[in-house]
């Protein structure tokens, strides 16, 4: 994905995605097998992360019609 086409997040969004993001490590470092693949699933985190980035690209589309 090019950054051109990302939104920009305010400021709760980009909270949303630190806290998320913080969740992520958190359950890397708690991973018994950090020096392999791996064995956490991050799949639900990283969903939400999507769903922050997907509403605030619906919410500047919103605005872009206003405009």
């Amino acid at each position: 994905m090019n950054h051109t086409d990302e939104p920009r997040l305010t400021a709760a969004e980009k909270a949303k995605v630190a806290v998320l993001v913080l969740r992520m490590a958190k359950r890397g470092i708690a991973d018994p097998d950090r020096h392999g693949h791996g064995t956490v699933d991050m799949s639900d985190l990283e969903r939400r992360v999507e769903q922050v980035i997907d509403g605030a690209r619906k919410r500047e589309e919103r605005a872009a019609k206003f405009q």
